[in-house]
């Protein structure tokens, strides 16, 4: 029976095709799968740089391209038949020597490059001082290497990154700006799926480079696990290597803490590790977040990555609110007063929630009685914006032993101000940092990190910076368009929208920020009509849209004015830059920014 590995875009691209298309192909390779009669069968492929490259006709007039080594393979993409023909003599594929993932080179294109690097090469190539033992002991593949002598500038580097795999580019990126080989070896140590995973690698072993890399193949075995592949988002199936060591680690013996800029999937591995932990833990888990709104979001997204409904009942998912009300009201036996005489604010609520969980528990009994403890995990997500009262409950709610608390954040995505060092809380967290975002493009990346500017306070002792903070992918720079009046800068706003949807953007995948609900009323006002969401830049935190336009970017408006007191003052601008790079952040594709007037100062890059 073959074994088959699905690869990341084969899903998205087989849910383009037209429905028949796409219901032929399903077909075709659950037929594959059982090896049964009129199951496609590979053929092999004229003129192919990779000679274990082969298609599968799955449907009329479109073919599955696959590489195939004995009785696995692996399905790289589906595409009409003059495509996929190209697609599989444009490409080889290897397994990096010293890590052993696989390695996908657009080969074709790198034979038009050689010429040019060849034509430019001065006398001394970038990678002269370097032996080819060192290079080769970073993973770089031995038949690429007279290619990259012919590298002489880190501009040549950047040009080939679209060319080459990550795992063969990160080496020669940190070389080139002129780091040491152990820190070229730690950037790609750092694609390792697993820290547990360092045995004999075998470069013709198809099979196992596969299962080193989750972030490559997802192997189904049968029709319910093509079916869960191919109907899930990709975040619940593919995890890149950083993502899938720190969701899948076997054991964390201290709390982590797991930094990362906007869309490098921090939430994506808070749930994965709930996940996991409700599968192989030691007891119920708790993941947490910072509103309701967003635990909502949490519990649906949850219910989808977890089949099993004995594993799902394992996580219960809220905010610290929350846990505090249901801990007080059970102490109490009715549910406490928020609002009218004798009401509590949700600070004093914590604080009493504490109180009384450290009398039921306390603190002593942590490592030998962990059972009398509410959770035996914890998983935080948004953590930048938890109060240190709010950390204080969530220590005492758990027990002090490993895989305690897992945390997730972002100091410079922070909209309240909070300032909390975790070990000042007693969680001496050990920091993991995340630097590749899938949700932006490069060029809004720049746009955005620009608009935050410098470090913001860490959730460990020191600062956070977004130093490495990069992009997967190039696309449309954000675009910033000023209006005379209010009245003309709403018109442009329909407008703008008005051309997304005639796009045929869905009106779910377009959002609409203001920074205050005056002028979220405007533009709902303007939007009559068009199904598409408007509210505050707040309210967008923890989303994401295809496209977002922000109004009334404007001075005075954005920030808001700021008190006098300098302490005070330094950290509400800080405050108002945050909320601004939060909004902005939320945007997949297409950022528009617009104000009317003289714009807001941060606008100024």
């Amino acid at each position: 029976m073959p074994r088959l590995a699905i690869g990341p875009e084969f899903p998205r691209e087989l849910s383009a095709l037209a429905q028949p298309v796409r219901r032929d192909a399903v077909v075709a390779l659950r037929r594959f799968l059982l090896n049964v009669a009129g199951a496609p069968h590979p053929q092999r492929v004229r003129g192919c740089r990779d000679p274990r490259v082969a298609t599968l006709r799955l449907a009329e007039g479109h073919r599955g391209v696959v590489v195939r080594q004995r009785d696995v393979y692996w399905l790289r993409t589906v595409l009409p038949d003059p495509e996929a023909w190209s697609y599989a003599r444009r490409f080889r594929f290897g397994v990096n020597p010293v890590i052993g993932v696989v390695e996908e080179w657009d080969a074709e294109a790198l034979e038009r490059v050689e010429p040019a690097l060849r034509r430019s090469a001065r006398s001394s190539g970038l990678y002269d001082p370097i032996c080819d033992g060192d290079l080769m002991g970073l993973g770089l593949d031995v038949h690429a290497l007279p290619l990259f002598r012919l590298i002489t500038t880190e501009a040549d580097v950047a040009a080939l990154e679209p060319l080459l795999p990550p795992t063969q580019h990160v080496p020669l990126a940190v070389l080139a700006r002129g780091g040491t080989l152990a820190e070229a070896w730690r950037e790609l140590d750092a694609w390792r799926a697993s820290d547990e995973d360092t045995g004999p690698i075998d470069p013709e072993d198809l099979h196992a480079a596969l299962r080193r890399s989750p972030d490559r193949a997802a192997f189904v075995a049968d029709k319910v696990e093509l079916d869960r592949v191919l109907g899930l988002p990709a975040w619940c199936t593919f995890l890149d290597p950083p993502q899938h060591r720190l969701a899948r680690a076997a054991r964390f013996e201290q709390p982590v803490l797991v930094v990362g800029g906007a869309g490098t999937g921090k939430t994506v591995v808070a749930l994965q590790r709930a996940a996991h932990l409700a599968a192989h833990g030691s007891g119920p888990v708790l993941l947490v977040t910072f509103s309701q709104a967003l635990a909502e979001d949490l519990s649906a997204k949850l219910d989808l990555l977890v089949e099993d409904e004995v594993v799902r009942k394992r996580v219960e998912v809220g905010n610290t609110e929350r846990l505090a009300l249901r801990i007080v009201a059970d102490a109490e036996g009715r549910r406490p007063a928020l609002v009218g005489p004798g009401a509590r604010t949700l600070a004093q609520l914590t604080d009493e929630a504490l109180r009384v969980l450290s009398l039921a528990t306390g603190d002593l009994l942590d490592d030998v009685d962990p059972g009398r403890k509410p959770y035996r995990h914890i998983v935080v997500d948004e953590a930048q914006d938890i109060s240190p009262s709010q950390w204080r409950l969530l220590r005492a709610a758990v027990p002090r032993a490993r895989d305690d608390l897992f945390v997730v954040g972002d100091p410079h995505q922070r909209i309240t101000d909070t300032r909390v060092a975790l070990g000042a809380v007693g969680i001496p967290a050990v920091q993991h940092t995340l630097r590749l975002s899938y949700r932006m493009s490069q060029e809004l990346l720049s746009f955005v990190v620009r608009l935050r500017g410098g470090p913001a306070s860490g959730l460990v002792k020191g600062t956070t910076n977004m130093y490495g903070f990069h992009s997967a992918r190039n696309g449309d720079r954000p675009i910033v368009r000023a209006y005379e009046t209010p009245e003309s800068e709403l018109a442009g706003l329909r407008s703008t929208v008005e051309s997304w949807l005639a796009d045929g953007v869905p009106a779910d995948e377009i959002a609409v920020g203001a920074r205050n609900p005056r002028l979220v009323r405007d533009a709902r006002r303007a939007l009559d009509g068009l199904d598409v969401r408007a509210t505050t830049f707040q309210h967008l935190k923890g989303l994401e849209f295809e496209r977002v336009a922000l109004i009334g970017v404007a001075e005075g408006v954005v920030p808001e004015p700021p008190p006098e007191e300098p302490d005070a003052r330094a950290r509400a601008l800080q405050r108002e830059r945050s909320i601004l790079f939060v909004a902005c952040t939320r945007a997949r594709a297409m950022l528009y920014i617009s104000h009317s007037g003289r714009g807001s100062p941060f606008l100024s890059l």
